[in-house]
């Protein structure tokens, strides 16, 4: 909902509860009696009891003035049992609002569950629009109630103490006034700006080795940049405005009093008397401006954030991603195309300029379409080939080419024509849909993510996790779903070259016949680092690495021709694995 029909909302709120209003009305005024009889009660006991000479008459004004205070605090209770029924029926509604407005989603579109946002607005939100309007009802009540009794103090004093007093008040309050609307709007500005590089920095952080293995190091760069830049922007703006707020406080809370000193000989040439004076002081600093100050503060700080809370629980849903603006699925997946050819020429790499090469001379060229599986001794080299392939590590000599073109680390249309899935999932925090889109550029219908997600197994995770977009906590989730959802957000991407890094080892041998079933049945090139025999004699072909020497061929090819390779299989029938 727009921003503009927040005043329209709340205007037909209160206009329902005019009873209410009228209770609250009836208890503030008996409440600022204090407020008059205080600077009141003052003067008379000085001009006509302590300056007269007469003591008894001036302690009994103050007496006066004492039990005025009693009888407001009995007044504020009143007010407080009238508040509750003014600020419970604005939760409930803002309830059942949020709640109607997630049922009719959910019948719009039944294979959605709730929006991530929903248990949010339905508790947090809610009790911070409560807790804001309730504080800047008693507030604002204050202040125009204690205004009140302080104004027709002043003038039941003398009228010209008006003439010197409200003319500033006004002023002050006209400019604070004038600063609230843009005020929240920069306030919302820089929450959302906040939010945005939050999540930005947060999945960047977690999800670092996806962007290099995707190409999208430049372009997740510059977009964090320009998330810096936005949220410093919005922070300059917030405390431009935040200073003029200062200001008009500084008018309003100070000049009153200030103009009063200055004026005080020429109110007292015109007849004046010292009590009155002094009353006029109290007024100004025992009620007027403490309760224009605490007015200030409170719409400042409460009625701000209830405006960006109102707005947000009236809001239609929004991806908590795409508002963010964080890592787009384009950023991932590339330019789809046919399978491509992957080459590699001589490929050396070692971890150090001292350290022995871990990969020496690899001569390798994967066919379009291919489906290769890389095996050998753990430590030999198969995550760093893989890694090679997509982009993460940089070959000290030789190249890696892709359809004939260099893998770079970052960017390039060539490095965004692939996807890595390491053995340690990356799973981030928001939805599953929008966890399995994480590598779809242009989104994906209805029936693609339903069959990837059928393809690799992962339909009864999602049914568990309450639908699609139920959230996702990477915590909850074991080592071996987390590989489920990576597996389907992998599956549904465009990318025609995958490489899957042991990406199925925390998964059941059913599970993992299941999903690299499903990649071999997908277009495009497929390229897996292995754990079990069963996935080598699924593959078209074997790579096998063992430090010096890289040998590949079919699966019964290697049982003939490489002792390593037979030495493996030997090892996982007795581990049976």
């Amino acid at each position: 909902m727009s921003k503009s029909r927040v005043p329209v909302l709340a205007r037909r709120f209160l206009a329902r509860r005019r009873r209410v209003l009228v209770r609250l009305a009836g208890w503030s005024l008996l409440e600022s009696a204090q407020t008059f009889l205080g600077g009141y009660g003052v003067a008379m006991a000085l001009d006509h009891g302590f300056l007269a000479g007469r003591a008894g008459i001036g302690v009994a004004w103050l007496a006066v003035a004492a039990v005025a205070i009693v009888f407001g605090g009995w007044a504020t209770g009143g007010i407080f049992r009238g508040l509750a029924d003014l600020v419970e029926p604005l939760r409930d509604g803002l309830v059942r609002r949020v709640a109607t407005r997630a049922l009719t989603e959910a019948i719009d579109a039944p294979a959605r569950a709730a929006d991530s946002a929903v248990v949010s607005r339905l508790t947090n939100q809610s009790e911070i629009a409560r807790d804001s309007f309730a504080g800047l009802v008693l507030v604002a009540r204050s202040f125009v109630f204690t205004a009140l009794g302080a104004l027709f103090g002043l003038a039941a004093l003398a009228p010209e103490l008006l003439v010197v007093v409200v003319p500033p008040l006004v002023l002050g309050l006209a400019l604070f006034l004038a600063t609230l609307l843009p005020m929240a709007a920069r306030q919302r500005a820089f929450l959302d700006a906040d939010e945005a590089l939050s999540g930005q920095l947060g999945m960047v952080a977690t999800g670092l080795r996806d962007v290099l293995a995707g190409g999208a190091g430049e372009s997740v760069a510059a977009r964090t940049h320009a998330l810096i830049d936005a949220e410093a922007r919005a922070a300059r703006s917030l405390a431009r405005w935040a200073g003029a707020r200062a200001i008009a406080l500084g008018v309003a809370g100070q000049l009153p009093v200030l103009l009063l000193l200055v004026s005080a000989p020429w109110l007292l040439d015109r007849g004046l008397t010292a009590g009155a004076l002094l009353g006029a002081l109290t007024y100004l600093t025992q009620a007027l401006l403490p309760a224009l100050h605490t007015l200030m503060q409170a719409l400042g700080a409460a009625g701000t954030r209830l405006l960006v809370v109102l707005d947000r629980l009236t809001s239609g849903p929004t991806s908590a991603r795409r508002r963010a603006g964080v890592l787009g699925p384009a950023d991932a997946a590339g330019a789809t195309g046919g399978p491509p050819r992957v080459r590699l020429r001589r490929v050396t790499f070692a971890y150090g300029p001292n350290a022995a090469p871990v990969v020496r001379d690899l001569d390798l060229t994967v066919e379009p379409g291919e489906h290769l599986v890389v095996v050998g001794p753990s430590g030999i080299g198969k995550s760093t080939l893989a890694a090679l392939v997509a982009g993460v590590l940089v070959p000290d000599r030789g190249e890696v080419l892709v359809d004939g073109r260099p893998v770079r680390p970052v960017g390039g249309e060539a490095s965004r024509q692939r996807v890595l899935i390491p053995q340690q999932a990356y799973v981030f925090g928001a939805s599953v849909r929008e966890n399995l889109l994480y590598l779809c550029p242009d989104g994906a219908s209805a029936a693609a993510l339903a069959a990837a997600t059928d393809a690799v197994g992962l339909g009864p995770l999602i049914d568990r996790l309450g639908g699609l977009d139920a959230p996702v906590d990477p915590a909850s989730l074991s080592q071996g779903e987390r590989q489920l959802i990576a597996l389907g957000r992998a599956h549904l991407s465009p990318a025609p070259l995958v490489l899957l890094d042991e990406a199925t080892c925390h998964l059941d041998p059913a599970a993992e016949r299941r999903a690299e079933r499903a990649f071999a049945d997908r277009p495009g090139t497929l390229i897996v680092v292995a754990h079990r025999i069963s996935s080598a004699r699924r593959a078209d072909r074997v790579l096998v690495l063992d430090g010096v020497h890289a040998v590949c061929g079919t699966h019964r090819e290697l049982l003939d021709r490489s002792s390593l390779y037979r030495d493996l299989v030997g090892d996982w029938h007795a581990e049976r694995i």
